[in-house]
């Protein structure tokens, strides 16, 4: 049996898919180039050790960073845990406090429940309907006893950008040290760790069109240097942070990944917030009642998360058969209550169950998003049309306005 068409991915928030130009980088290093970057005898393990090097001077002129600061981990999972709990561990003498958000991926919320769980305090500061974070709110949570804030740089589901640079300023003004998970925004979102006064940093490769299976933690060196306490042993590797045998292959993938990334940002950014525009504006031409989720402006260029009302979420996915979207984060799509981030955000069940999270990439085309329009608009009314509550709903409401009242989608 034949595998069936994929269609169109636009699913990007999950995962991208590797550029050719990282593949070509990286597959010396899949066959002859086999070195063990910490065999220092002979020129396999040299030419192994040389091209991490490149790869974490690479990572490191992203984030206007030292390369002395880059330790390579298997994604922004690994390096979430490894910032908070390392953290929490090497400065508990000064305290036992973390403050963070409620609309955090899971990788920082369930570390932050386990820390609770071991005696730290935690902080879950709230957001207002744009998913924004306050950083006044920030400056509230902040006791003699807070160790670290991680806010995160962009959200996972509905792409509103992180105060960075605000709360950054705040957490230096009183010496608490600020985390960031960053896996979201590297595509297309300048973070300077200096200028922002950012600590700690996580970061996956695979979300930037790199390989799955490897990102980084950027630890800061000076003013103030900080010190982790490593969350795994054996081996002394990444300066003893970081144990075991590197994944050269996937550290120069990171590093090709993010080197294209550095040459193309901004222009890149340009051509996905035109298409992301372009896919909301003929949604909302086409489909009544539908509601953009998140900031209007500070977000990220690729993302749009949409509710449309009359429809559930999973039903609308099954319906776009050939277009690969979510209904949330993939890390929780298996659940089925409504998001937690929308929830916070104050979205009703009903609505937050009927979003749909787009999220553009790369190698997305016009031709996809005018295609991806029409296969939603029409899913869509298939849908509603043996929607009893929908159907309903319009009815009750004809007969009190003699007419449906269309509500346009955004803000």
């Amino acid at each position: 049996m034949s595998a069936p068409a994929r269609g169109i991915y636009m699913d990007h928030h999950a995962t991208s898919k590797v550029d050719p130009r990282v593949l070509e980088a990286m597959l010396p290093y899949l066959t002859d180039e086999f070195g063990n970057a910490s065999s220092r005898t002979h020129a396999y393990g040299w030419r192994a050790e040389e091209a991490v090097t490149k790869a974490r001077v690479q990572v490191a002129k992203l984030l206007n960073a030292d390369p002395k600061e880059i330790h390579f981990t298997s994604g922004a999972t690994e390096s979430n845990n490894l910032a908070i709990r390392g953290a929490l561990r090497s400065f508990a003498a000064q305290g036992d406090h973390l403050v963070t958000a409620v609309t955090e991926h899971p990788a920082v919320l369930d570390v932050a429940k386990d820390a609770a769980e071991q005696g730290a305090r935690v902080t879950l500061l709230p957001v207002d309907r744009r998913g924004r974070v306050d950083p006044d709110a920030v400056r509230a949570a902040l006791t003699p006893r807070t160790v670290l804030v991680s806010i995160m740089a962009a959200n996972n589901e509905v792409g509103t950008l992180g105060p960075l640079a605000a709360v950054g300023a705040l957490c230096k003004e009183r010496g608490v040290l600020f985390h960031t998970d960053a896996a979201q925004a590297m595509l297309t979102e300048a973070i300077d760790v200096q200028a922002m006064g950012i600590d700690l940093l996580s970061i996956s490769a695979h979300k930037a069109h790199g390989p799955k299976g490897v990102g980084a933690l950027y630890v800061r060196r000076k003013n103030p240097r900080v010190v982790l306490e490593p969350i795994a042993f054996g081996g002394g590797q990444e300066r003893g942070l970081r144990p075991g045998t590197l994944n050269v292959p996937g550290i120069v993938g990171l590093g090709a990944a993010l080197e294209i990334v550095r040459a193309s940002r901004a222009e890149e950014a340009a051509r996905l917030a035109a298409l992301r525009d372009r896919l909301q504006r003929g949604i909302e031409a086409r489909v009544a009642d539908v509601f953009v989720n998140g900031d209007p402006g500070a977000r990220l260029p690729h993302n749009l998360n949409l509710s449309i009302e009359g429809v559930e979420g999973e039903a609308l996915l099954l319906a776009l058969d050939g277009v690969a979207v979510s209904s949330g984060s993939a890390c929780t799509s298996e659940k089925r209550e409504p998001s937690h981030v929308l929830k916070a955000m104050g979205v009703d069940d009903a609505l937050a169950q009927a979003s749909l999270r787009f999220g553009l990439g790369r190698f997305n085309t016009e031709a996809e998003v005018d295609e991806v329009i029409e296969r939603v608009a029409g899913a869509v009314t298939r849908l509603r049309e043996i929607s009893p509550l929908y159907q309903a709903a319009r009815g009750a409401e004809a007969r009190t306005t003699n007419g449906p009242e269309i509500r346009p989608g955004g803000f």
